[in-house]
């Protein structure tokens, strides 16, 4: 009987790994397009839609909690501080160099853009070179158990009405669901909710986590958790394809050598958190971890300053040009 309910379990949680990347190849989710936003167009509805996800997790936990029904939660968070920050800042430049962070690289691979193959393979070797290149301490872990694990039963009741107000909205606008490119807050509910799910099912999944624990020797459930990570990228493929947006594209050895660095730099940064943007998003921020909020805020820093440097980069060589050609 245990192993038919197991079964089930590990089922359901590939359907919802599938949904997910689904939806973030939908919605093209993705931290890098978020601060892009924010840098370039003033506009903060890709970095709130970030933070939805997070709640839709955080907020189930409550449920759960007052319910009785939280299954074993991951380990405890760990101590912020310097090496915090330096892996969140490396997480920034590695996402900025790829052009998208571990989300967004999903969301180009389900459009067919086969570089963005290099980043997990990039990440991985990341993990792997990380320990002789950086003389960092083994991330302290925190003995306290999460604020919201220990929260009064009584705030689960304003979550219910939060998510009954957005599921309502959402069930009015069919025509948003069809469409060939989600608004940022529908893919993100569908993200949240699904990992929530999942986290219940199966326990917490992040395919970062997957990779490092990998490069670290250290991966428990190895294939079940990577039949987790084929159905995620199944599902960004099946959102390419049902979108009209499957355009494969064979990359050019520049974009495959930006991939594979993106992806070493944030490898580099996941493990002197530790933990990817996706852990950092749907784990550690709902759990009201410092260490996550203060990593994925010097992420966010690091990608807005390259990008404003980058701009006025290539403002100064416009205007370079332009002064050349009037002479």
């Amino acid at each position: 009987m245990d192993i038919v309910l197991t079964s089930l379990a590990f089922s359901a949680a590939t359907l919802c790994a599938l949904l997910m990347g689904y939806a973030i190849q939908r919605g093209a989710t993705c931290t890098v397009a978020a601060v892009d936003e924010l840098v370039n167009q003033r506009g903060a509805g890709r970095l709130l839609a970030l933070a939805e996800a997070a709640l839709w997790v955080g907020g189930g936990l409550l449920v759960a909690q007052a319910l009785h029904v939280l299954p074993p939660m991951p380990a405890a968070g760990y101590a912020a501080g310097a090496w915090t920050l330096a892996g969140g800042t490396l997480l920034g430049i590695g996402a900025w160099v790829n052009r998208a962070c571990v989300f967004g690289a999903i969301a180009r691979l389900g459009s067919g853009e086969w570089a963005y193959a290099l980043t997990p393979l990039g990440f991985y070797a990341g993990c792997l070179s990380v320990g002789p290149l950086f003389d960092a301490p083994p991330a302290q872990r925190l003995h306290e158990t999460s604020p919201v694990l220990l929260a009064p039963a009584w705030l689960a009741w304003p979550f219910l009405a939060f998510a009954a107000w957005r599921l309502l909205g959402q069930a009015r606008s069919a025509e948003g669901w069809r469409s060939r490119v989600w608004q940022p807050h529908q893919a993100t509910l569908i993200i949240g909710v699904s990992f929530f799910a999942m986290l219940m099912l199966v326990g917490a999944w992040a395919y970062t986590d997957v990779l490092a624990e990998l490069a670290r020797g250290m991966a428990a459930s190895l294939g079940a958790r990577l039949l987790l990570l084929l159905a995620l990228l199944a599902g960004a493929a099946w959102g390419g394809l049902s979108a009209g947006r499957w355009l494969p594209r064979w990359p050019t050895p520049a974009q495959l050598l930006r991939c594979f660095c993106g992806g070493v730099l944030m490898g580099w940064g996941s493990l002197l958190i530790p933990g990817g943007n996706d852990g950092l998003i749907l784990v550690g921020m709902p759990l009201l971890w410092p260490y996550a909020w203060l990593a994925f805020s010097a992420m966010c820093a690091a990608i807005a300053a390259a990008l404003l440097l980058q701009r006025a980069l290539r403002a100064r060589a416009e205007s370079h040009i332009s002064i050349t050609r009037a002479r």
